[in-house]
């Protein structure tokens, strides 16, 4: 039988406790969102704060407009991500049960709604408060792998998100959370258990933390404060999408797709081609982030360095 590594199974909660006959916790997702977005929050207040980074030396927000940006972030990541999914990946299930659409606390989030999210939150706030969009922009990307890196950690921890089944030397067996207890060798709601012949896969939100998070994230802070990409409005933030849309689109063939699209007929999951040959929802939606991505970044590179 071939080794594997086993699952930690940690416990998605950090920790919970009991208030007036309700139950409250702090999971490790949520963790991971507030962690992101404040390390996110603190790299661009270190960017605006080196005039000598940006075009004419002079950064497109001030630290106090950067704080105001970020509860524009905040509603744009949650609204958007938690429509994404509703419209990219389930719309038949909510359009049935359209309640359900306000339970976020179920899960269901979208990187690709939430990105869309954000993006029209801070247009909206650049348009308000006169700042240059592309370099606002550009501070956005840089800020954004650190959220990434800790989110897929989440999915890791929370044994969700798992890769399709393989044979590599890393391959893990995940279990299932434990929803209810009537399932047979399901020990008590919350705890982990393996139901079935389950199948060892790739640990793939550790591939996607290491492109999405460490590497990306890597390239976009060498690119800002080495090589001053960030005289060339719209530079970095090309980068990002282009950079995101590859490692999402190569991690995707190690992804285990999304249950909806797949079928006896369909299991590799594709929402076009057949067989062996097709492309799933997660990489139909990065393509036009990759085109967007590299259109921008060589528009940028090609431009003077003088402000938008």
């Amino acid at each position: 039988m071939k080794a594997l590594i086993p699952f930690p199974e940690p416990s998605p909660e950090l920790f919970s406790f009991t208030l007036f006959g309700m139950e409250f916790a702090l999971r490790w997702y949520a963790l991971a969102y507030i962690a992101g977005l404040l390390i996110g929050w603190r790299a661009i207040v270190a960017l605006v704060k080196r005039p000598s980074l940006w075009a004419q030396d002079t950064p497109p927000m001030t630290p106090r407009q950067v704080e105001d940006l970020l509860t524009w972030v905040i509603l744009g990541i949650v609204i958007g991500g938690r429509l994404g999914f509703v419209l990219f990946y389930r719309p038949d299930y909510y359009l049935s049960y359209p309640l359900e659409i306000f339970a976020v606390w179920q899960g269901g989030m979208s990187f690709h709604g939430g990105l869309l999210g954000v993006v029209i939150a801070a247009w909206l706030f650049t348009g308000r408060n006169g700042i240059p969009r592309l370099s606002a922009a550009d501070s956005l990307a840089v800020a954004t792998p650190p959220g990434l890196f800790f989110g897929r950690l989440a999915n890791f921890i929370n044994g969700e998100l798992w890769g399709r089944p393989t044979d590599v030397p890393w391959a893990m067996k995940f279990p299932t959370m434990c929803a209810d207890p009537a399932l047979q060798g399901c020990p008590q709601a919350g705890d982990w258990f393996y139901y079935g012949d389950e199948l060892a896969r790739h640990p793939s939100q550790l591939y996607e933390a290491t492109l999405e998070g460490l590497v990306l994230g890597t390239l976009l802070i060498w690119l800002a404060t080495r090589c001053g990409a960030l005289k060339r409005p719209g530079l970095i933030t090309g980068v990002f999408f282009a950079g995101y849309g590859t490692a999402r689109f190569i991690v995707e063939y190690f992804r285990q797709p999304d249950a909806q699209f797949v079928t006896p007929d369909n299991p590799m999951g594709f929402v076009i081609g057949e067989g062996a040959v097709g492309v799933t929802m997660g990489q139909l939606l990065s393509l036009p982030m990759i085109l967007l991505g590299v259109a921008l970044a060589i528009h940028a590179a090609r431009r003077r360095r003088t402000p938008e």
